[in-house]
């Protein structure tokens, strides 16, 4: 008779270097495994392998996932995104035990004033505070943008480099944070332009480009220029259009690049223009204003771009 499931689990066990494992006994190879008794098992002849395996699982048992995250005794993993690769601890602020009990206010007070030491013995000196304020404002500008989190951990790395190559001297900290931030996104394929980035950044504009120039060249950034067809789903998206206008628009910068039409072009206004030019197209009709509003560039780039458009593809 088979012993219950929660004495025995019984899976199937493959021996080192993937090599299958037979009975000596019988040859069968049905070979289970013990866990609570930590042996191997032939289930044709009973034949017992090996004894007094190790168990490199948890003692505790989870059935869904927020019983396993709430018995799991590690932390998160390391980030760079955190000036200390997030090693350091956290006193929590809920004022609560290990069993949710309120804490009395003579322990709250305690707890108040360790939490505060805490938070000041995290950093230092000057350079780790402004190492942590430099990370805030990356991770606070990918939120407002809507990068994933890859993309805040590359443009951390970029921010921990030029702090140890020191080009962040004479330099605002807000400045090359936004730069990395913009880096990233060019790096990782995330279609973000350096209007959107100076929109949810502290610094102006130029600025940013500046820094960012002088960083890449620093640091030795191969960055590739931005390909118009990463932003067509976003602007189509927004407008609305259907996935028509977004194969059309798509086709239009393909024929236009080919022709050298894109060289030294904005590749938000190219696709704006290449858009708008479908909309027309697939008569999913769409203004100029409306397309230059969602591109965030001026009616003039969207007609100038849609005239060299349409002429490349043999429309008059």
């Amino acid at each position: 008779m088979e012993r219950p499931s929660r004495q025995r689990q019984r899976e199937e066990a493959t021996a080192q270097e993937d090599e299958q494992v037979n009975c000596p006994e019988c040859g069968s190879d049905q070979i289970v495994t013990d866990a609570d008794q930590g042996e191997l098992v032939c289930d044709d002849c009973g034949l017992v392998l090996d004894e007094r395996q190790i168990d490199r699982g948890p003692e505790w048992r989870a059935f869904n996932h927020s019983e396993r995250q709430s018995k799991s005794r590690v932390g998160a993993p390391i980030t760079e995104t955190m000036h200390d690769r997030g090693l350091t601890t956290t006193i929590d602020w809920k004022d609560k035990d290990a069993y949710g009990r309120s804490l009395s206010s003579e322990k709250r007070s305690q707890m108040h004033r360790l939490r505060k030491w805490q938070e000041r013995i995290r950093t230092k000196d000057a350079g780790e505070r402004n190492l942590q304020f430099a990370l805030s404002e990356i991770d606070r500008m990918a939120s407002a943008l809507g990068v994933p989190r890859s993309v805040r951990e590359v443009a951390s790395v970029i921010y921990r480099r030029a702090l140890n190559e020191d080009l962040i001297r004479g330099r605002s900290i807000e400045g090359v944070a936004t730069s990395a931030l913009y880096a990233a996104c060019r790096q990782e394929g995330i279609p973000r332009s350096l209007d959107e980035v100076a929109e949810v950044s502290r610094v102006p504009q130029k600025e940013i480009g500046r820094t960012y120039r002088y960083i890449s060249q620093e640091l030795g950034l191969e960055l590739k220029p931005v390909d118009p067809k990463q932003f067509v789903p976003r602007f189509a998206s927004a407008l609305d259009l259907s996935e028509e206008v977004q194969a059309k628009a798509t086709e239009i910068i393909d024929v236009s690049a080919e022709q050298g039409l894109l060289s030294g072009k904005s590749p938000t206004g190219f696709a704006a223009a290449a858009i708008y030019a479908a909309s027309l197209l697939c008569n999913e009709k769409k203004t100029q204003r409306e397309v230059a509003d969602v591109a965030q560039v001026t009616e003039v780039t969207i007609r100038n771009r849609y005239q060299e458009q349409i002429e490349a593809m043999g429309f008059r």
